[in-house]
């Protein structure tokens, strides 16, 4: 009988939220803990897991789709037996392999991961179709955030997204990088806050991971802090992070197929779509047309790479078909394109050409008011100024003040100043 083994998906909204280093020490503390791990690593085919570790992978499963070797071929060993596959995120390709390659990959895939008790991904940060995927192929995904703003809303347009894929479970939050307890719950907070209001959902609360040096350095000296006696801080919040995972994980009924299954239904279902298509004789629905000609469009930018007019000319026409009628499902939409470009791929100097250029469009979203002699900036009304323009000469607002009657009160008596003024000038 095949192991019972969970899956785990580590992921966030957005690069730079430490979710490679989480995955990694989590992956190696439940690993020290005896357990059998097996990490996929699903962030492009950067193998940045193995990279953390100080290994550099020679055949990723790039290689085993094309046939060159096989899935155990791939397989880094780790400290405490941690096994890493690199380049994870080809199994994506598997959807458009033939049937007989397809179901060769995916069986090795479903063979390795009943070897071990626990089989975590480490995804591509964002909403491109293979994290959304690789989310949706695991029984827990673990959305790791940071305190910045940035994170929280994209964290929160990858939980609204797959929602809207038909994903059914709570998703878990780590916040990253936190600098204690109570920043931690205040960012949850936060961000649970936002799901119950806009999508009806609670959140489940997988804790924090707090910010210190150590960590930081351990990235850089390619030593994961799980490799630290137990009683170091830093070790120590990641047998807390293990222990409360297991929490969650007894809370959920196991799901009988794998990984590898779920891709396989998945190749399963668009392979029979595209042979549907291809022998349906009768009128294409809008949704089968809409689709097909996407599919068109992709293949000729593939095979045109070089061709910037061809891809000007056609996203602009796009855009403009999409702004035509300007809507709430106009603004997710193109929230969530934004949101899937890799903006770590562009230079500098195009991320701040593009800066500006948002920057120019949210003027004119919103515009800012410019400021003029005429339309003075406010001035901070906590900070008390004295009005001699109002109230006249200081020593003629203290005398007033003293002669004052009991029975007239003090905001009375300013406003009579400074109609007294005003009448003056």
């Amino acid at each position: 009988m095949p192991n019972q083994h969970r899956t785990i998906a580590i992921t966030g909204g957005k690069g730079g939220v430490g979710k490679t280093s989480v995955a990694l020490n989590l992956a190696l503390t439940l690993a020290r803990q005896e357990k059998r791990v097996l990490l996929l690593d699903g962030d492009t085919d950067l193998a940045n897991v193995s990279i953390m570790v100080g290994m550099y992978p020679k055949q990723t499963l790039a290689n085993v789709i094309s046939g060159e070797c096989r899935l155990q071929d791939t397989l880094l060993e780790a400290d405490y037996g941690l096994h890493i596959v690199p380049g994870a995120s080809g199994v994506q390709e598997c959807m458009d392999m033939g049937p007989t390659e397809s179901l060769r990959v995916l069986r090795a895939l479903s063979q390795l991961e009943s070897q071990y008790d626990y089989v975590i991904t480490d995804t591509a940060a964002g909403l491109q179709a293979p994290s959304l995927h690789m989310i949706a192929s695991a029984e827990l995904a673990c959305i790791v955030v940071t305190p910045d703003p940035a994170s929280l809303t994209d964290a929160f347009s990858l939980i609204k997204v797959i929602r809207r894929r038909g994903y059914k479970r709570v998703p878990s939050v780590l916040v990253n990088m936190a600098q204690g307890a109570s920043q931690a719950r205040s960012v949850f907070q936060r961000l649970d806050s936002a799901a119950q209001r806009h999508l009806g959902l609670s959140l489940h609360n997988m804790g924090g991971i707090w910010r210190d040096e150590t960590l930081r350095q351990s990235v850089l000296n390619q030593k994961p802090v799980a490799l630290l006696p137990v009683a170091d801080p830093s070790c120590r919040q990641f047998h807390t992070l293990a222990d409360m995972l297991n929490v969650r994980l007894a809370q959920l009924t196991p799901r009988k197929a794998g990984i590898a299954a779920y891709w396989h239904r998945v190749s399963r279902q668009q392979s029979e779509a595209r042979q549907a298509s291809a022998k349906s004789t009768g009128p294409a629905s809008p949704k089968e047309r809409c689709l097909q000609a996407v599919s068109e469009l992709e293949s000729v930018l593939v095979q045109t790479p070089d061709n910037a007019m061809l891809r000007y000319e056609a996203f602009t026409r796009l855009f403009a078909l999409l702004g035509s009628a300007p809507d709430g499902d106009t603004i997710e939409i193109i929230q969530t394109g934004l949101g899937s470009l890799e903006w770590e791929r562009l230079s500098e100097q195009h991320r701040q050409h593009l800066a500006t250029h948002l920057r120019h469009l949210a003027d004119q979203i919103v515009p800012t008011a410019p400021r003029t002699p005429e339309t003075p900036e406010k001035t901070d009304q906590s900070d008390p100024v004295y009005d001699r323009v109002s109230f006249g000469e200081q020593e003629r607002l203290v005398r007033a003040l003293r002669e004052q009657p009991a029975e007239i009160s003090l905001d009375e008596l300013l406003r009579s100043l400074a109609g007294n003024g005003r009448s003056q000038s």
